[in-house]
C-alpha cells in the first residue's frame, strides 16, 4: 500500500526488489543464454503459452498485449503463436512441445504447473529455443524471468485486511483462502499474506483452492461457513478476484446481513465494481502492461541473441535454475480510494466499462463520472 501507481508505458525497470521462498534474488549480471536459433532480423516466431482463460487478465490484456509488443519491436514482421492451455499441465506441454517442433524463435510460457513444465523448457533449450518465464517461476532451463513482487502481494493483501478489521481483528475468525498450490506464486502470495496475519488474526479455516476455480472456492467457503458459523467470520483473505467472487456469493447465500471484508488479487473488472458497492474490500493492482512489453522484448531480444542488459535487472533462483536473469514488477494495493489512480489512468479500463446499471449511483458517489 505504500507503493505508487505504476506507469504502463515503461517497459523495463531497474528495481532489486527480492523475490523470496522459491525465488530468491541472488545478486550478479544478466546476460542471458541463448540457443543456436538465435537469429538477427525481425521475422520472428514467438510462441505464447497461458496457463487458463478463468481468469480475465489472459485473454483480455496479455495475449493482445504481448502480441501488439512483439509487432512494434519487429517492426511488423514477427508474430505470436498462441496457446491456452486451459489449466490442464499436460495440454500444456503439448502445445509446448508442438511449437518446438514446429521451430518458433522463442517461447514465452505462463506455466500450469511450474514443475509439470521444466521437460518441455529443456526440449526446447536442446532445440536451441530460449525460454521467458512469464509471471509464474517455470523449472527446467529458463532464459529469463518477468513477474510481480509475489510476495509483497500477499503482504499486501494481509495488510489491507488487518487495516479492515481495525481492533475487531481477534474478535471472531477469518478464512484464508489461498491459491493452487501448484502455482509457485501462490506459496509467495501466502508467505506474505501469514507474515501479515500470523498472530494478530483467528484463523479458523484455510485452504488451498484447486485450479484457482471460483467454484472451488465457493465450495470451500460453504464448509467453512458450516464449520465455523455464519456469524463468527470477521473477514476472508481470497488471494484472488475471481476466488473472491466465489467467496462472496457463498456468504450472500448464508444471509449474513453485512459481509465481512474480503481481499482480492488482479483488479478484474468485477472485483473493481464489487469494491465499489463495497462487497469487496480490495484488490491487489498489478501493471499487466508493463510485465506484458517486458516479456515481450526479453523474447525478442533472446530470439536474436541479443543481452537482456537493464531489462532484467536482478537475478533469481528457481528450484532448479539459479540466477536467472529477471525483472521484478512492483503492485498497488486497489481499493475504492485510487480506482481514477491506477486501472482508469493506466487505460486497463475505462469509467463507462466500470460504471454500468446497478454501478451508476456508487461511481456517482466517488466522483467517476
Amino acid at each position: 500500500m505504500r507503493r505508487a501507481a505504476v506507469a504502463v508505458t515503461a517497459t523495463a525497470m531497474a528495481v532489486s526488489l527480492a523475490a523470496c521462498g522459491s525465488a530468491k534474488e541472488s545478486g550478479g549480471g544478466t546476460k542471458a543464454s541463448t540457443g543456436s536459433s538465435a537469429k538477427k532480423g525481425d521475422d520472428l516466431k514467438i510462441g505464447l503459452l497461458l496457463p487458463e482463460n478463468q481468469t480475465a487478465r489472459y485473454e483480455k490484456f496479455d495475449k493482445p498485449l504481448i502480441e501488439a509488443k512483439v509487432k512494434e519491436l519487429t517492426n511488423g514482421k514477427g508474430q505470436i503463436i498462441y496457446a491456452n492451455a486451459k489449466q490442464d499441465a499436460t495440454t500444456q506441454n503439448q502445445q509446448a512441445d508442438t511449437m518446438i517442433t514446429n521451430k518458433v524463435d522463442a517461447l514465452i510460457v505462463d506455466s500450469v504447473d511450474s514443475a509439470a513444465i521444466a521437460s518441455s523448457v529443456k526440449k526446447a533449450k536442446d532445440a536451441g529455443i530460449p525460454v521467458v518465464a512469464f509471471d509464474r517461476l517455470a523449472q527446467g532451463p529458463i532464459d529469463s524471468y518477468v513477474s510481480f513482487d509475489n510476495e509483497e502481494v500477499g503482504h499486501v493483501q494481509g495488510k489491507a485486511l488487518l487495516q479492515a478489521l481495525g481492533g475487531n481483528a481477534k474478535s471472531g475468525d477469518i478464512v484464508m483462502m489461498n491459491g493452487a498450490v501448484t502455482d509457485p506464486n501462490a506459496a509467495l502470495f501466502k508467505k506474505g499474506a501469514h507474515a501479515e496475519l500470523d498472530g494478530k488474526v483467528n484463523i479458523g479455516k484455510e485452504y488451498d483452492t484447486k485450479e484457482w476455480k471460483p467454484e472451488n472456492a465457493n465450495a470451500n467457503m460453504e464448509g467453512a461457513i458450516s464449520a465455523l458459523g455464519k456469524d463468527k467470520i470477521i473477514g476472508v483473505y481470497s488471494a484472488n478476484d475471481g476466488m473472491a467472487g466465489g467467496i462472496i456469493t457463498a456468504l450472500k447465500a448464508a444471509g449474513l446481513s453485512k459481509l465481512p471484508p474480503v481481499t482480492g488479487q488482479d483488479a478484474e473488472l468485477a472485483g473493481v465494481q464489487r469494491i465499489l458497492t463495497g462487497e469487496q474490500y480490495m484488490s491487489v493492482y498489478k501493471s499487466y502492461p508493463q510485465e506484458d512489453a517486458i516479456a515481450a522484448e526479453m523474447a525478442v531480444k533472446l530470439a536474436k541473441g541479443q543481452d537482456l542488459g537493464s531489462l532484467a535487472p536482478t537475478k533469481v533462483d528457481s528450484p532448479t535454475t539459479k540466477g536467472v536473469p529477471s525483472s521484478i514488477v512492483p503492485v498497488v494495493s486497489l481499493t475504492k480510494d485510487n480506482i481514477k489512480d491506477t486501472v482508469i489512468k493506466d487505460k486497463i479500463y475505462t469509467i463507462a466499462d466500470i460504471c454500468t446499471g446497478a454501478y451508476t449511483s456508487a461511481c456517482d458517489t466517488l466522483g467517476l463520472k
